[in-house]
């Protein structure tokens, strides 16, 4: 084989494993399915009540850009992100973006949170609905944080399973919003 015949061979296999390297990093990306946009219709129908016991409903939120955050009084990292969840759902309340936590505990225990931290959104009580319903969006690992972002016409643009930085978060509200 002369040195031409060796190096287009080379340059064959080199763009094979290219486009194998992108087809199988895509197909190993989470998908916006069908099922991921019934289950935005899904979350909307939810009538979760808060630690009062105060039913809140998600259509109430209809055409607002929704930041859902999974998360539980337990869990470390949760904690750690809230407030600044609170300072930015302050801030970009008034240009249409509604927080929202979904809780993995219990009332109490939610109640007693509230006590320790002033949180400026509502904090609502999940289950085990919940927990199925963040699988549903996404979450397989079903740990948490996991935030899920809706549109204002209710598909999914974002989700994290982790912590959010306060900058990540505001530079993704920001592209949104514009």
């Amino acid at each position: 084989m002369n040195a031409w015949m060796r190096r287009g061979l080379i340059a064959a296999v080199v763009a094979t494993a290219g486009v194998a390297g992108v087809w199988f990093g895509q197909s190993r990306q989470p998908q916006l399915t069908e099922t991921a946009m019934t289950d935005a219709a899904r979350l909307e129908a939810l009538n979760l009540a808060d630690a009062n016991g105060q039913p809140m409903p998600f259509s109430a939120w209809r055409g607002k850009l929704q930041v859902v955050n999974f998360w539980a009084t337990w869990c470390p990292p949760c904690r750690e992100e809230m407030p600044a969840f609170s300072r930015l759902a302050e801030k970009y309340r008034d240009r249409g973006v509604h927080f929202v936590g979904i809780s993995i505990d219990n009332a109490d225990n939610v109640r007693r949170y509230l006590q320790e931290e002033n949180i400026a959104y509502p904090l609502l009580i999940g289950g085990s609905d919940a927990i199925q319903l963040s699988a549903d969006l996404g979450n397989a690992a079903q740990a948490m944080p996991f935030t899920v972002i809706f549109s204002p016409d209710g598909k999914i643009v974002e989700r994290k399973l982790g912590t959010y930085k306060e900058e990540e978060l505001e530079a993704i509200l920001l592209a949104r919003l514009r």
